[in-house]
């Protein structure tokens, strides 16, 4: 009888292994961490949290059912899950952050590529890179003081850009497609903070109440009227 096999995890005598590796690894109380981790490595279960911690560079960190945290200082390359959020540390590097059911949240000065979840609120703190897009479906998005390099889009869900923040590729909020379930009852509401920047087309494809500082430096708004605010926060 074969062994079984979780993903890239191979379960033999008792004990799991990083398949086509020789390091073994722990799995416990539905937490699985890599025992010795060199570059290429994976990290992957099925029911259960995944932890990449920093100095243990890793190809992918993924789950079904569980959260993903990459440390203070971590890198990795692909990092997903279905039903979980994903946290990404300080100064660490990822890839792209991928979630079905989840939030995302990207702290101080971490970098990735793109972020992409689809239930789930997405965080981009200060100092954060991000070299794509930000895109969700249901969920609130939040970038304060980060960069985001492409686009900001969701379809509901409040968006708010602030503290010295910018946004090189506008914002989308699109239309609803097909039969949807409102997951919001209100408008969505989209705030521009003081300092900020969201550079590009600024297109709404549905109502939102859209509210912009009059220190902030917006491109073309399609879709929508902005109503100017002074001071810190909107009317």
């Amino acid at each position: 009888m074969s062994e079984p096999v979780i993903s890239n995890v191979v379960i033999l005598r008792g004990r799991a292994w990083l398949k086509g590796w020789t390091v073994p690894i722990a799995i416990a109380s539905g937490l699985l961490v890599a025992m010795s981790a060199s570059a290429g490595d994976s990290y992957s279960t099925i029911n259960g949290s995944v932890h990449v911690s920093a100095g243990r560079p890793a190809a992918a960190a993924s789950t079904v059912n569980g959260s993903v945290t990459v440390d203070e200082d971590a890198a990795v390359d692909t990092v997903g899950t279905v039903n979980g959020s994903i946290r990404v540390g300080a100064r660490a590097t990822a890839k792209s952050l991928t979630t079905v059911n989840g939030s995302i949240t990207v702290n101080q000065a971490a970098h990735t590529a793109y972020i992409k979840s689809v239930n789930g609120n997405l965080t981009v703190n200060e100092g954060a890179e991000v070299d794509g897009g930000l895109t969700t479906v249901n969920g609130k998005i939040g970038v304060n003081a980060a960069h985001i390099a492409g686009r900001v889009s969701n379809v509901q869900g409040d968006i708010s850009i602030l503290g010295a923040a910018r946004v090189d590729g506008g914002i989308l909020v699109e239309k609803q497609h097909g039969f949807t379930i409102p997951v919001h009852s209100v408008d969505p509401t989209i705030i521009i903070g003081p300092g900020a920047q969201v550079l590009g087309e600024l297109r709404f494809e549905r109502k939102v109440n859209l509210f912009v500082s009059d220190r902030a430096t917006i491109g073309t708004v399609t879709g929508a009227t902005a109503v100017t605010f002074s001071g810190d926060n909107p009317p």
